[in-house]
């Protein structure tokens, strides 16, 4: 039996085990007797003993129970728990900070004060306390909503039950990492992958008594919603978790300056195979809470903190294959087929070679010995080549100019503003058209940022495709559950599941619903722009006039090219009956404002010219965050147009022919409350 062979009988054996590991832990009704389940166990893991290459995160040798999905009740956070962005090098922090000067239009860098924290690789938790008593803790789940964990969280003695400092406020969100520390995790090992799985996996035991014997830990280090708390920056807020009963990171600094910032990263990365518990990088936080207010938040990060990750983990492999991934927006991505590789403690057996330009400019051939290199949570990519270890008979890779899928041409699209080609080859195919786009649009349509709907990952889409019960994204809310229910691996609870779920998900907001119609530029900081300009998803669906479309260019953010992929989305016959049948299926809920009874209510604004001591990022901010509204055009709908010093003379003359009325900064101000 070839290698091949050999992984394709030990995945059979992983996926049965999965399955009777359900049916025992998580239904508890097993399907086999204890004998055949334990035979099933030592069969995968004599294979496993005995071909080095053949590894699964399912493993006997690496899970205990199975993870339970329905056991716990979800709860929504009251302040999202949100993701940050990363850096890998001193430019990453250099673009970091500038963001920050740009945004609070700051003149002396060095005023700037970071909380520098290392980031545990462990599991984030919630835990939310009303009058001093802890009543929910929860999972970030997918960040929106987690799922009620309190009970198994309650058994970690870091976690304070109850808290009676005077100045502990009276009602917060306490958020920190919960793990095990590398010297308890050696006593578990067996049992677990890593000891970061080992935390995930105890605490979603549907038995606290289980999890109670596994050695959790809690660093505590921010915190979500908060009611009356008086304290003015994370410095201060870390001292006064340590006083509230909290463990924190004892290697937190208080840190001006990147290359400060660079010194202490240099550090820490030195020392961290020394630590009590494994660390991934440094989360840097700009230190005062009123300038983190003022920065806020981008699409699904905030905009004062970033974690930088620590050095890349390499390895030597050899490219047994280049095959062509096709993505939703008909993008080709080379990825290398390697022989399986062990990169910081992980088993990497592809690799990405990102586009045609970069397999040309490395000069990347099938057969090469090549490094390849993992960072953080990035995706692993090729390095480099041996060109000493290169096979004689070794040929260059050409890339398709007709897609693998469909068949339709490759393009690539001219850019107007590097007036250079782009890098990325496309299918010219309109979406739907084209199979592999098809999957991946699907795919896009229930992850996690757009309609999220629980235990409809992308191995289920694949599934659902090839037995043609999934073709568009309306079927998903026409499924046939009695076929699916005859399916291997499915049974009634399953399918009911699932049913729940989709049913649960018919409710969406506005702004998740455009993006997750997989539109090309249409990312989730644009959704959310277009969602709060049309208000309701009956004006979304009108958009097919082109004079519709063309009244989006308003939007001040969204530009000639989303609004070129917009016009192709509503061209595209599929794309407009996919629409039609979603509307028929769906609850799509109008966009409410947080603050719709602002200063500024009913206002629209523009700005020219540059304002003094704000940014005018941060000035539109302002606008949105009391009821008004910022446009991009000059025209009969604009109510005021700010200008700075030195501004725009065709839109000052324009705004006059209009009789639009011109202020400046002061004026505005006033409007605000605020003086200039």
């Amino acid at each position: 039996m070839n290698d091949k062979d050999l992984e394709i009988e030990y995945l059979k054996k992983i996926d049965l085990f999965q399955r009777h590991n359900k049916h025992y832990y998580d239904k508890n009704k097993p399907i086999v007797s204890d004998q055949e389940f334990d035979l099933l166990k030592k069969d995968i893991i004599d294979l496993e003993s005995k071909y080095k290459f053949l590894k699964s995160e399912y493993s006997p040798t690496k899970s205990i129970g199975f993870k339970p999905s329905k056991n716990f009740q979800k709860i929504k956070h009251k302040v999202p728990m949100l993701s940050l962005g990363n850096a890998f090098n001193e430019e990453d922090l250099k673009n970091f900070e500038k963001k920050i000067i740009n945004f609070l239009s700051l003149k002396d860098v060095n005023t700037i004060e970071y909380s520098a924290e290392p980031k545990i690789d462990g599991i984030s938790a919630s835990l939310i306390y009303i009058n001093g008593k802890l009543t929910k803790g929860l999972s970030r789940g997918d960040g929106n909503e987690g799922e009620d964990i309190t009970q198994n969280l309650k058994t970690i003695k870091d976690i304070p039950l109850e808290i009676t400092k005077s100045n502990f406020p009276k009602e917060i969100d306490i958020r920190g990492e919960v793990f095990i520390e590398n010297n308890d995790f050696k006593k578990i090992k067996d049992k677990f992958a890593n000891p970061r799985n080992a935390a995930s996996g105890s605490l979603r035991q549907k038995n606290s008594l289980i999890t109670a014997k596994i050695p959790l830990k809690f660093i505590a280090y921010t915190y979500g919603y908060e009611k009356k708390m008086n304290i003015k920056n994370q410095t201060s807020f870390l001292e006064n978790l340590k006083l509230w009963g909290f463990k924190t990171n004892p290697f937190n600094k208080k840190i001006i300056g990147v290359k400060n910032l660079m010194l202490n990263h240099k550090e820490l990365e030195e020392k961290r195979k020394e630590l009590a518990f494994d660390i991934d990088g440094i989360v840097y936080k700009v230190n005062d809470f009123d300038l983190q207010k003022r920065l806020g938040f981008a699409a699904n990060a905030p905009r004062w903190a970033i974690a930088h990750k620590f050095s890349a983990n390499s390895s030597i492999s050899e490219i047994m294959n280049i095959e062509i991934q096709i993505g939703r927006t008909g993008a080709l991505t080379p990825v290398a087929k390697i022989k399986p590789v062990n990169i910081g403690g992980v088993i990497v057996s592809n690799a990405t070679l990102h586009n045609e330009d970069e397999i040309v400019r490395k000069d990347i051939r099938v057969g090469d010995t090549v490094t390849v290199e993992r960072a953080g949570d990035v995706i692993p990519h090729v390095v480099s080549v041996d060109l000493k270890k290169r096979k004689q008979n070794s040929k260059k890779f050409i890339f398709p100019l007709k897609c693998p899928s469909c068949g339709s041409k490759t393009i690539k699209d001219y850019n107007e503003t590097t007036k250079r080609q782009d890098a990325v080859r496309r299918c010219a195919s309109e979406g739907f058209e084209c199979e592999k786009i098809a999957i991946e649009r699907i795919k896009h349509f229930v992850s996690k940022d757009a309609f999220n709907i629980d235990g409809f990952g992308k191995k289920i889409v694949e599934n659902f495709w090839n037995l043609k019960l999934v073709r568009l994204p309306q079927d998903i809310f026409k499924l046939n559950y009695n076929k699916i229910e005859e399916l291997e691996g499915w049974g009634k609870l399953s399918v009911a599941n699932l049913r729940f779920s989709i049913e649960e998900k018919k409710n969406i907001s506005l702004e998740r619903f455009i993006y997750s119609l997989g539109i090309r530029h249409i990312g989730q900081e644009n959704a959310k722009l277009i969602a709060r300009h049309l208000k309701t998803a009956s004006n979304f669906f009108r958009l097919s006039g082109e004079k519709n479309i063309e009244s989006l260019s308003n939007i001040d953010g969204i530009g000639i090219t989303q609004i070129q992929s917009i016009k192709k989305f509503f061209l595209n016959k599929t794309n407009l009956k996919v629409l039609s049948e979603l509307e028929k299926n769906l609850l799509i809920k109008d966009i409410i404002l947080i603050n719709n009874n602002g200063l500024l209510k009913n206002k629209t604004f523009m700005l020219t010219g540059k304002l003094n001591g704000i940014s005018r990022a941060e000035a539109k901010s302002l606008i949105e965050q009391n009821s008004g509204k910022i446009i991009s055009n000059v025209n009969k709908k604009l109510d005021y147009l700010i200008a700075g010093d030195k501004p725009t003379l065709k839109k000052i003359n324009t705004a006059k022919e209009w009789n639009i009325k011109i202020i400046n900064q002061t004026e505005w101000l006033k409007m605000l409350n605020k003086s200039g």
